[in-house]
């Protein structure tokens, strides 16, 4: 192409000199430093309302960026997914202790309120710049591949792929993990069910991938609730 064939900018207009594209640069990082720091505040919440919230959430960032990249997701919905699993359980701030910290299991109307912290958390990430579509994700951490989950009742693809994959992952770090009423359950029992729920609750899909390097994971979780590995595979 020669120089006659190059298209003129539009009259009064101009490429990005250096200076834009270094402020440009500058603001970018800002604002990813902003949504790190705001991530890091509500996880910070997570711990000072129940430590156990903020290492199961932790934990679950880290398994669920591995499926996620096994599933091949891209930049963006990985992102949504750290998030998502980092505070998938930040709408328990609205949750009482009474409730949270029971050491029975909860009665039907505590539970229904339980219930509600995901649609919390819903409610406090929607209204921040960059983190709607990881709200949504929160929303629907708990539905149910079949459709029996809530709080819309969604079923398969309906689902977001990233509240699929916290949901499993959820679901099997409360399993093995000891809670006040109850111990965790063994590694193998855990995975069993995990198996039995795949296609019901949970998408088969991202079952396996996540079963694909559980064991390997199983070591960190068994020794923070006070359980050796040996004897809980």
């Amino acid at each position: 192409m020669s120089n006659n064939d190059i298209p003129a900018l539009p009259a009064g207009s101009s490429s990005p000199g250096a200076p834009d594209l270094l402020r440009i640069k500058q603001l970018e990082e800002q604002t990813s430093a902003l949504r790190n720091s705001v991530i890091c505040a509500f996880n910070q919440l997570l711990d000072l309302k129940d430590l156990n919230t903020g290492v199961h959430s932790t934990r679950l960032a880290e398994w669920g960026m591995r499926v996620g990249r096994e599933l091949g997701l891209e930049e963006t919905e990985l992102q949504n997914l750290e998030v998502a699993a980092l505070l998938h359980d930040i709408g328990k701030v609205g949750i009482p202790d009474s409730i949270l910290r029971k050491p029975e299991h909860l009665d039907p109307e505590e539970y229904a309120l339980m219930k509600k912290h995901s649609e919390y958390g819903w409610a406090v990430l929607r209204m921040l710049p960059g983190f709607e579509r990881a709200a949504l994700d929160i929303l629907h951490h708990h539905e149910s591949f079949d459709g029996k989950g809530y709080p819309a009742g969604l079923q398969g693809a309906e689902i977001p792929v990233v509240s699929r994959i916290v949901c499993v992952i959820d679901a099997f770090d409360a399993m093995v993990s000891s809670r006040p009423y109850r111990k965790g359950l063994p590694y193998q029992e855990a995975v069993r069910r995990l198996n039995e729920a795949s296609g019901s609750q949970f998408d088969p899909v991202v079952v396996k991938s996540f079963l694909s390097f559980a064991e390997s994971e199983m070591s960190p979780v068994f020794a923070a609730a006070g359980t050796s590995v040996s004897s809980a595979l």
